[in-house]
């Protein structure tokens, strides 16, 4: 069976042929229930790698969701988090009360923090076996969901700044209540610390690159040797976990920093190309129309 590649949840939903009536194809950001969506059950999906972050609050639901080769039961009071690129296939039997938000790194660098994965390192993290909250536990985060799902379906011109602030209370918590002492070096298997010292090290890179400590991007060789592995393994290994080539990767990362430096209007779009390792500006602006379609100056103006 073929596997769905989806960049947002209206892709994905168009390509399983569910109902679309309730999720923003055009934002970064989505946030709905699924008893709206899900009416006929049961319901098993097609394999999928979606190319966004997503938070599943199970408030009474049952099913199972395998994410690459584990599958675990859907259970009421479980919250589940998955990130970019992992397989995955779901099956609801019944749905009565489940919010699930999904993100994009570009939402998270522009309305939640610049350097989110600093304070959110659970972020980067390969898999992560869903987790069981207790009643009041659960009861908190239903309320930060539900309000963030009225300021996200408001008419507010501010709503996904408002969304944003939401999400950092939203994600505080859930470091909380399962990642005080959470370790970013453990991961279950060797391909699954390939992937994540990978992203570490891309998230690294564009730091350094972004704050003036390096001047040029790093090649797919120089993230294999970062762990001296073979270009062609590290190349395998990405692809193969995530569905997306390193390359895709690095140039995904490029953009979404890119949008972020785009807000401030002090930064010529000049510095900004420099500043992300581009010799000329018409280099820049010819990329960031390649994988936006529209210019730096288009989109900068969109903004305000």
């Amino acid at each position: 069976m073929q596997t769905i590649s989806a960049q947002n949840l209206h892709e994905l939903y168009e390509k399983l042929g569910v109902p679309v009536d309730f999720v923003d194809a055009a934002s970064g950001f989505t946030i709905h229930y699924l008893q709206q969506t899900f009416r006929n059950l049961p319901f098993r999906s097609e394999p999928f790698r979606p190319d966004y972050f997503s938070f599943l609050f199970i408030r009474e639901a049952h099913g199972s969701y395998t994410i690459d080769d584990q599958r675990f039961e859907i259970r009421p009071g479980t919250v589940y988090f998955t990130n970019p690129g992992n397989y995955r296939i779901f099956e609801w039997q019944s749905i009565q009360d489940v919010c699930l938000i999904t993100f994009n790194e570009g939402f998270l660098k522009e309305y939640v923090h610049p350097e989110v994965y600093r304070d959110f390192s659970f972020l980067l993290t390969e898999t992560i076996r869903p987790q069981i909250l207790n009643p009041d536990q659960f009861r908190g985060m239903e309320d930060l969901y539900r309000l963030i799902y009225r300021e996200h379906h408001g008419d507010s011109p501010f709503r996904n700044k408002i969304a944003g602030s939401l999400m950092v209370a939203l994600l505080l918590k859930i470091k909380e209540y399962f990642f005080r002492d959470y370790n970013p070096i453990y991961e279950g298997n060797r391909s699954s610390q390939i992937v994540k010292t990978f992203k570490r090290n891309l998230e690294q890179h564009f730091r350094e690159l972004v704050g003036g400590q390096a001047e040029i991007p790093l090649r797919v060789q120089d993230y294999a040797d970062k762990q001296s592995l073979h270009v062609n393994y590290l190349s395998s290994v990405i692809s193969s976990k995530t569905g997306k080539s390193v390359s895709a990767w690095i140039a995904d990362k490029t953009i979404a920093e890119a949008k972020v430096l785009l807000q401030n209007r002090d930064l010529p779009v000049k510095e900004i190309a420099a500043r992300l390792g581009f010799l000329e500006t018409p280099h820049f602006s010819n990329y960031f129309r390649k994988h936006t379609g529209i210019s730096p100056a288009a989109y900068r103006s969109r903004q305000a």
